[in-house]
């Protein structure tokens, strides 16, 4: 499964918003997830004038749960980007 295709695979149809960037049924984290879809088409502005996606999981307890991309905990590669680095950077580069 590629996670950038285009069109979004059947099993995104059921997702539910996870508000807390975690499967809401077993609280598995998105690196636990079987398979990985990324709304990259359709980005939403943020106030701050960003953009973010809708990143689907579908959870190996079977859930299927969405979250924004700006919802993302910071990961070890988080602290390596540099202080007023970010103005025209995507908010979803640097999380995978």
């Amino acid at each position: 499964m590629d996670a950038f295709t285009p069109d979004p695979p059947a099993w995104t149809e059921t997702a539910t918003h996870a508000h807390t960037f975690a499967c809401p049924q077993c609280g598995a984290i998105e690196k636990e997830a079987q398979s990985v879809w990324v709304n990259r088409f359709a980005p939403v502005s943020t106030e701050e004038r960003r953009r973010k996606w809708q990143e689907f999981y579908q959870c190996s307890c079977s859930k299927v749960w969405w979250g924004w991309s700006n919802d993302r905990p910071p990961n070890e590669f988080a602290d390596r980007r540099k202080s007023g680095d970010d103005d025209d950077q995507d908010i979803f580069l640097g999380y995978f």
